[in-house]
């Protein structure tokens, strides 16, 4: 007989793997203890059957659980033990993170709607495997008394499913029931039935405030639309089945199954014909749908079985552009003049998290914004990296900490354009600093001389390094997969800050951890008005006009425009103006050329609705060359003045994607190398990506998207932080 010590790190608290431990133990008939401690789970555990512990153990972990590593030694017996318990959490320097913030289990959802259960239509019943996580967490190790759940004592019968090792709602911390738990501020049926009369209401989620109404009620959806002043920005659908959800869309297996995770995020999915009003997604071939997450929304879905409002418009609540609202008091403040009903309840949202956004590339997910559901679960590093706090980009932000061989990213946090997101980021990162508990060495930026995060890393005491946009975004993608020898790699987006000083967005680099080379860009075109470029599509459309010696067409095809004229001028006389070599720009240009978008009213507007036109590829024979590294478009756009939308939108992509892969594949041959990376904005586009990766894998190459974090800037800080945690201080990359 022997007695082991064992130690366990990896995503094993909070997700009901100390009763699991306790079960395989007593089937065993072994004695010892289990605990939390600050690097996972300890186990001491003697008997006869010890060698067969942790194989049982292992091969049935509860859903939620990951086992990184495992650590045993022998240690002496303990004579007088006669049992095996749980024991109280030891206190420490945290080295394990909590699971992220997860849907229903069947078994919860279950007693939500059995009448003979005491949880029967409990709108916060949880348990192990599912409920509030990451967003009621103050601090670690992950114990009530260090979340928002810690002013709901636990009624007599809560309290014994919490003490009771064979009960999943063993040490479940948000456990509770009608009786001790948190209250609604109203009923269910009131809510119902505000959303069938037509009204828009403001509900208090599991990680913020959402804005719900009808979604086949034109009308609410209008008066969602001006009193949030969201004039054409897609809104997400949230339906109570996958059955619903075929009705509107098309869903293949792959999409059924990201619909159905436990994250439940919204899925991108292309909409049917004629079936919801165009004003939930206008112009846009594509709808964001999610499936519900937490009981209430389930409570919410039966108050409106076999009604005409089963399919809900679900948006976060928030002012333009600032964070998503969580506090009650900022709820009453800001949302009374959107919403026309306020439903709250008296748990507090310590951290908040938007609703994670997906789309299917290539048969696997891919990030738009990773939030809910998935924060804070760590990224695997190919190696340990010194401690390192990267701040992230601009637009999009996250901010990555490192510790050890993790990378830790944040959830989603905005764009830091405005005080109220900027207070947010802070807030966060107090947090997550508590959380990992880790001294920073090195703080990594980006290399805009002018962006906040560029000047508060400069505010921390610390070796700086400032990381070129682009090197980020593909470094990001190579942290990830493990990719250790230099590289080519193709960032696309809309704007990053470029070594030269001017806009970059179309760069072929060769890459490693530690240096990037340029190879080549997209042609750099004039950007009539610098960064108002991105919000008026009709300017970039000018400079290429004036790229094809047709200046005088400009005044001619944007006659709406007021500064046309003079545009035409500035142009004609070469006006001296910034240079951007962004792909961005030249979705927005062909957009803008083909009469589909003038002027955005959100991020990307002109290059998603130029998408949803797509219905064929057509590739336009010598519509690009490369000439001295550049990458130029420019026949494509003259083809583009005689034909129709879909037709131009189907030539415009088709060619893009064609030359993209002959400019890679000839790009990586010369280098001799077979692996090519992609990142950037950009290839949110699915049609762009999935054609341009099917294009190189044809021809024998291995390509390599992001599968952990976005291709947008919600990716920048890992990168940032891959790079700076090799690089020697005070450096620029």
């Amino acid at each position: 007989m022997e007695r082991l010590q064992i130690v366990i790190t990896g995503l094993v608290q909070s997700v009901g793997f100390r009763p699991h431990v306790y079960q395989v133990a007593n089937l065993l008939g072994l004695t010892g203890w289990v605990q939390n401690n600050p690097s996972g789970v300890l186990i001491e555990v003697q008997g006869i059957s010890t060698i067969t512990f942790l194989p049982r153990l292992t091969e049935s972990l509860p859903s939620l659980a990951r086992i990184d590593d495992i650590k045993t030694k022998n240690i002496p017996l303990y004579n007088n033990e006669k049992n095996f318990k749980i024991i109280p959490s030891k206190l420490g320097e945290s080295r394990t993170m909590i699971s992220p913030d997860v849907s229903i289990c069947s078994d919860c959802l279950h007693e939500l709607f059995d009448s003979q259960s005491r949880y029967y239509q409990y709108p916060f019943l949880n348990c192990t495997q599912c409920g509030p996580r990451l967003t009621i967490t103050r601090n670690l190790p992950y114990d009530r008394d260090k979340t928002s759940m810690d002013v709901f004592p636990l009624c007599i019968a809560c309290r014994n499913d919490y003490q009771d090792p064979g009960n999943r709602r063993y040490h479940a911390q948000p456990t509770a029931c009608a009786k001790c738990g948190p209250q609604l501020s109203s009923s269910i049926d009131v809510i119902a039935q505000a959303i069938i009369d037509g009204q828009i209401i403001a509900l208090k989620g599991l990680g913020g405030y959402q804005l719900i109404c009808d979604a086949r009620n034109e009308t609410a959806i209008d008066i969602l639309r001006q009193r949030k002043h969201r004039k054409a920005k897609p809104f997400a659908l949230m339906v109570a089945h996958l059955r619903d959800v075929e009705s509107i869309a098309e869903v293949d297996n792959d999409e059924q199954e990201l619909l159905m995770s436990v994250a439940r995020p919204i899925v991108l999915l292309k909409q049917r014909d004629f079936t919801l009003p165009q004003s939930i997604a206008p112009n846009l071939s594509h709808l964001g749908i999610m499936l519900p997450s937490t009981p209430l929304h389930y409570l919410l879905f039966d108050a409106l079985e076999n009604t005409q409002s089963s399919i809900l418009v679900v948006t976060s609540a928030n002012l333009g552009g600032e964070p998503l609202i969580i506090d009650d008091i900022d709820a009453k403040e800001k949302l009374t003049s959107i919403a026309d009903l306020i439903i709250s309840y008296n748990r507090q949202i310590v951290t908040r998290a938007d609703d994670s956004v997906m789309r299917m590339m290539n048969h696997s997910p891919m990030f738009i914004r990773r939030a809910r559901g998935f924060v804070p679960q760590r990224i695997k590093l190919p190696y340990s990296i010194p401690p390192t706090l990267a701040l992230g980009g601009h637009l999009k932000n996250t901010f990555c900490i490192t510790r050890d061989d993790e990378a830790f990213v944040s959830q989603h946090i905005g764009s830091l354009t405005n005080k109220p997101t900027i207070e947010f980021f802070h807030e966060s990162l107090t947090h997550w600093m508590q959380f990992l508990d880790v001294k920073i060495e090195r703080i990594a930026c980006d290399l805009h001389p002018d962006f906040y995060t560029t000047q508060l890393a400069h505010d921390y005491n610390l070796p700086v390094v400032t990381v070129q946009h682009h090197h980020a975004h593909l470094a990001s993608v190579a942290s990830e997969h493990h990719i250790l020898q230099p590289a080519l790699g193709l960032a696309l987006d809309g704007y990053g800050y470029g070594l030269d000083g001017n806009a970059w967005g179309g760069e072929l680099l060769l890459f490693d951890k530690t240096y990037f080379q340029k190879l080549g860009s997209f042609l750099p075109l004039p950007a009539p008005g610098g960064d108002i470029v991105a919000r008026e599509p009709w300017r970039m459309a000018a400079s290429v006009l004036q790229q094809l010696n047709l200046n005088h067409r400009i005044v001619e095809k944007f006659s709406s425009q007021p500064q046309a004229p003079l545009l035409a001028h500035l142009l004609k006389t070469n006006r001296s103006m910034p240079l951007t070599s962004s792909c961005g720009r030249l979705f927005d240009a062909a957009s803008a050329l083909l009469g589909i978008n003038p002027i955005s009213t959100y991020e990307g507007q002109a290059a998603l609705q130029l998408e949803s036109l797509v219905t064929e590829l057509e590739v336009l024979p010598n519509g690009w060359y490369v000439e001295e590294g550049q990458f130029n478009l420019l026949p494509t756009f003259h083809h583009l003045l005689n034909i129709n939308p879909i037709m131009g939108a189907n030539v415009f992509h088709g060619t893009m994607i064609a030359g993209l892969t002959d400019w890679l594949a000839e790009a990586a041959t010369n280098l001799s190398t077979d692996i090519i990376v992609l990142s950037g904005g950009c290839f949110l586009n699915k049609v762009l990506t999935d054609g341009l990766y099917h294009g190189l894998h044809q021809r024998g190459f291995k390509v390599y998207l992001p599968k952990q974090l976005p291709p947008n800037d919600g990716g920048l800080s890992l990168g940032q932080a891959w790079i700076t945690g090799t690089k020697r201080e005070n450096s620029c990359v």
